[in-house]
């Protein structure tokens, strides 16, 4: 019998920013995404961002699995307007069904109006939709599905796409939010596919790169400016992107170094510009990323890292003991704390992040 997933406890309160590291697999690891299949995905998940009110905070869609870092936030209180119901629901929605429900709801209201009914009416026809929204597995499911109906007819194919399960990692907001984003980004330069994060145009960073100032990019950045801040309350938002997020991302990417250009003229007075990569150590990358600070660990990152996909709960000490707290019934009498120190690759951040399980096996390879 399967175990029920793992969800922050913490999901329908204002405590804390919920965010969640999806990972899915293509069915025998088949390399069935192809730029097309991408294209396909990436709409169908920026649909279900608009219906669910989830965020995908950063992303990357290989060959054969990917990568969302999602933010769920809790339904807001008194729930959804009628307006704001019926915008929702255009995303996925065919017209002629989202103008049967706005119907439907003027006909629950006049009827309230006229004294024979009440508000529990709208609330039944609001609740045959809401259920599937701030929710992660129902975001997940939806997505799903989704696509593979799409991928199954476009390729006359059917039964299973994906692997029984996604995985889920609960990550916390802050240092931990902002490493799990990068090293998301930056699976295709761990594959080798290449070399710089900016070029994959199928991740939040390239997309945020190269979707043009007022194209597609501007969701990538929002995506990233609330995965860079939300433990300040930073809002996703686009505009914040260039001023305050872009140049720290860029070099959280860069991992262990740091650019700096200078210029030299000639007697003729011909300019150049040269630009070089001065490295840091592990101790001092670890000492910046556990101020707040935008240095984090190129080696660990351009590693796989188990922890970040099999770790249950990824983040400071205080936050893994936390989660560990509140679900004490999940484990056995002689597990006396949460907080496990990563090791392996990892080793390098285990002063500022932590993770839930003690992984023993494949804890990290090289890239």
């Amino acid at each position: 019998m399967r175990r029920a997933r793992w969800l922050a406890v913490w999901r329908n309160s204002d405590v804390k920013p919920v965010f969640y590291h999806c990972i899915s697999r293509v069915v025998d690891r088949r390399f069935a995404l192809g730029p097309v299949e991408k294209e396909k995905f990436r709409a169908l998940m920026r649909v279900y961002e608009q219906f669910s009110g989830c965020r995908v905070t950063s992303y990357c869609l290989m060959d054969n699995h990917f990568h969302l870092l999602l933010e769920v936030p809790r339904m807001k209180d008194g729930g959804l307007s009628d307006t704001e119901l019926l915008k929702r629901l255009s995303a996925i929605y065919h017209e002629a069904i989202v103008a049967g429900v706005a119907q439907e709801l003027a006909e629950a209201r006049q009827q309230i109006a006229d004294g024979v009914a009440d508000e529990s009416l709208v609330t039944r026809v609001h609740a045959r939709f809401t259920y599937r929204m701030h929710d992660l597995g129902e975001f997940m499911k939806g997505l799903l599905q989704r696509y593979t109906q799409w991928h199954n007819r476009t390729h006359a194919r059917t039964g299973r796409l994906w692997e029984d399960r996604f995985k889920s990692v609960i990550v916390e907001d802050g240092v931990a939010a902002r490493t799990m984003a990068a090293y998301i980004d930056l699976n295709p330069v761990r594959a080798g596919i290449v070399k710089e994060p900016a070029d994959y145009r199928w991740s939040s960073y390239g997309e945020a790169i190269g979707g043009g100032g007022k194209g597609n990019g501007m969701t990538a950045r929002a995506g990233l400016v609330r995965a860079w801040g939300a433990h300040q309350g930073m809002a996703a938002d686009a505009g914040l992107w260039s001023r305050n997020v872009a140049t720290l991302y860029r070099k959280m990417l860069m991992g262990n170094a740091v650019e700096k250009t200078t210029e030299s003229s000639d007697a003729d007075g011909l300019v150049t510009r040269k630009t070089v990569r001065k490295g840091i150590s592990n101790s001092e990358a670890e000492g910046a990323l556990k101020q707040g600070e935008d240095l984090p660990f190129s080696k660990m990152l351009r590693c796989r890292i188990r922890y970040f996909t099999d770790g249950a709960v990824i983040g400071s000490r205080g936050f893994v003991d936390e989660a560990f707290a509140q679900s004490r019934d999940r484990f056995g009498p002689k597990r006396g704390s949460g907080a496990r120190k990563m090791r392996g690759e990892a080793e390098v951040a285990s002063t500022v992040l932590w993770s839930l399980r003690d992984l023993k096996k494949g804890i990290g390879t090289s890239p």
